[in-house]
């Protein structure tokens, strides 16, 4: 049998995305109560970037399934030192019933994968973040119901976020509008092979008009630094914020995947107006995202 992983939405058929996001609802209603389904279980995970969610859910959700979790920076393996991602991937596949990998280039967890013998999952790559678009669904099904049919308006660059919300679109059934700058569009053909679920402007307040979810990302991601300024001049317009929401629909949600910048993509204001704004749930909703995920990857 074929190992299943897990590195774009694509991966996996809407119908079962859709029952690991109910499986998260139920296993986040349980938190407090103590279940071994991964005892015995390990999870590797390899950290080329840093990051504050992705290793705190990922840790605390085997734990909480009654596994282990062993982290693992480019300074405590082989593969900072030159190491081939195929030996590594080979290697670690004999030692550890998951891993995951958190890095730059996709093709990287791409090559990672053929020679795994073990689920892979990406935990972020500069093309994809397929689990925190995980936890975004299971936020908007616990706050608004089916995003089915919705209309989900992304602001600002054309990143991770913004081309797995074109995958989103395509597995959950829902209209997403893209108001980014022309040079900072997603990938060409992301947006080609995604055509009939998107539409691209330049122009936010358009692409919020009576959307349902509204959604944005830092303007500068992990190895962009040196462009920050260069970005905060050229997406000015595009922040989000009282302004722009009062475009969308009455009861529409907002939510950022986190770090937020209060001030540049997103004003303090909105972020901490409890009449918009879902992003502590839908951060603290990595955690039983991806809980039920690595419980679907290893047939659990």
């Amino acid at each position: 049998m074929s190992v299943q992983h897990f590195l774009t939405l694509s991966d996996l058929s809407g119908d079962t995305l859709k029952s690991i996001i109910d499986n998260a609802i139920h296993l986040k209603q349980k938190t407090g109560t103590s279940t071994m389904s991964m005892q015995g279980k390990v999870l590797g995970m390899i950290f080329e970037k840093s990051s504050t969610r992705t290793r705190v859910s990922f840790e605390a959700g085997m734990a909480q399934l009654g596994g282990h979790s062993i982290f693992l920076s480019p300074t405590d393996t082989q593969l900072g030192r030159g190491e081939p991602v195929e030996d590594t991937a080979r290697v670690l596949s004999r030692m550890v019933d998951l891993i995951m990998v958190r890095t730059f280039a996709h093709e990287r967890i791409e090559i990672f994968a053929r020679h795994a013998s073990v689920p892979v999952i990406n935990a972020l790559t500069d093309d994809y973040h397929p689990c925190q678009l995980l936890a975004d669904m299971q936020t908007y099904k616990e706050h608004r119901g089916d995003i089915a049919g919705k209309t989900v308006a992304w602001i600002g660059d054309g990143n991770n976020m913004c081309q797995s919300y074109i995958k989103a679109a395509a597995q959950f059934d829902f209209e997403l509008r893209i108001a980014c700058p022309d040079d900072y569009r997603p990938r060409a053909n992301v947006i080609k092979a995604h055509s009939s679920r998107i539409s691209i402007s330049d122009n936010p307040q358009q692409a919020v008009k009576n959307a349902d979810l509204v959604v944005t990302d830092t303007w500068a991601s992990m190895g962009q630094e040196a462009e920050k300024a260069k970005r905060e001049k050229i997406f000015a317009a595009y922040q989000v914020n009282h302004e722009l929401m009062a475009e969308a629909a009455n009861d529409a949600l907002f939510m950022h995947c986190l770090p937020a910048y209060r001030g540049l993509e997103v004003s303090a204001e909105l972020l901490d107006d409890p009449n918009y704004s879902v992003v502590w749930d839908e951060a603290e909703n990595r955690l039983h995202a991806q809980k039920a995920l690595m419980l679907h990857l290893l047939d659990f």
